[in-house]
Order: structure tokens, then sequence, then C-alpha cells
């Protein structure tokens, strides 16, 4: 009685390379088939040998590390990543956040505003070359900046520019510039510290209604 034989399927004569995501990464998924004898297992026409079997290359993730035990090591918990929370204006940073923070304000500040818009200096019209020394220049000059980024940004308005000249660069720079401002009593080669106002405690008494 003579046997039937089925046809063997036909097999790829290329490499073929899928990429699979896992909560590892991007898993490299290679299926390599030998496309040198197209016979399958058991057909006359072919070989049956390693090449002839569909191999799978996965660059999975290490085993995690065994203690003498026979107990898995437990992997090091992750760094905690810093807070979302904290909002990016300069007067709730410290220590070397807002050092960093002030340093990049002063790039800004004499790479770009002082050039620009930086006039001159005059009884009317102080400015303080150590203005970083005066928190209140430091908080003014930081939400300039940060008005900057975002009214000229690659997703600003075409009016954005036009918008930080009138909402934010002229009064920041009135106010910092007023003879009776922050820079008062301050020009080149001079700084005067400012002293904050007296504050009096309340004393016990009657709430206030």
């Amino acid at each position: 009685m003579e046997t039937t034989r089925t046809p063997a399927p036909d097999v790829p004569h290329q490499s073929e390379q899928n990429w699979a995501p896992d909560t590892e990464g991007w898993v490299r998924t290679a299926s390599v088939q030998n496309a040198r004898d197209s016979g399958a297992p058991g057909d006359p026409g072919g070989s049956e040998g390693p090449g002839d079997e569909a191999a799978v290359a996965t660059d999975s993730p290490p085993l995690p590390p065994i203690d003498p035990a026979g107990e898995p090591v437990a992997a090091p918990a992750p760094e905690a990543e810093p807070s979302e929370d904290v909002p990016p204006f300069v007067l709730y940073k410290a220590g070397a956040d807002f050092d960093a923070a002030v340093s990049g304000l002063a790039l800004w500040v004499h790479g770009l505003l002082l050039p620009v818009y930086g006039r001159e200096i005059s009884s009317t019209a102080p400015w303080c070359p150590r203005w970083y020394e005066h928190m209140e220049a430091i908080a003014q000059l930081y939400g300039l900046w940060m008005a900057w980024q975002d009214c000229t940004g690659t997703s600003a308005l075409l009016t954005g520019p036009a918008m930080w000249h009138r909402d934010y660069l002229t009064p920041v720079m009135n106010t910092l510039r007023d003879p009776s401002g922050i820079f008062a009593g301050c020009k080149p080669g001079q700084h005067r510290p400012k002293e904050s106002p007296p504050i009096e405690e309340p004393g016990p008494g009657p709430a206030v209604t």
C-alpha cells in the first residue's frame, strides 16, 4: 500500500526580526531559519539536521542571583526620584538646588537680558552689579526668565514675544530700576544691602474678627 506524504510547508528564505515591548524594556526576538534545504524533516528531498530546526534567540533579562542557601537575592530598591510636587519657582528651592537655579538665571541675565535690555545707569534708573545678593531681585528676574521661556519657546504663539515685552519685561524692569526700589543706593563698585522692615509679633489679646 502506497503511503501519501503531506507536502512540507515552505521555509522562509530570510531572517525575520520582530521587536516587542515587555516590562524590562525592548526585547529583541530574532527568528532565524535555515534555507539551505527546502525540505522538512522526513521529506525525501531534504536531510534532517540542526540547521533545519527553527532557532529563537531572546535577550531576556538575567535571572536574579542565588545566595548559598539557594534563595534568590533581593534586588536593591531603586533610588527615590525627586518629587514632582515641588514648584519650579526659585523661592521654593534650597541648598544646591537654589545655587544651581541662580547660576542658570545669571547666564540668562548676563547673556541676554542686560546686553539687550539693560539701559544706562543713572540716578533715576539704578542697577546693582551684584543683583544676585538681593533676594527680591532674584525672585523678580527668575519670574521674568520663566515667562521668557513660556512666551518665546518653540510652542509659544507668534504674539508671545510681544506679550512678554508688554506684560513682563516692562513692569519688572521698572520695579527693579525704580530710584526708590531695591537697587536704591547701589551703583557700579558699590553694593548697599537692604534691611527688611521690622516686624512686631502680635501679643495676647482678643481675637480679631
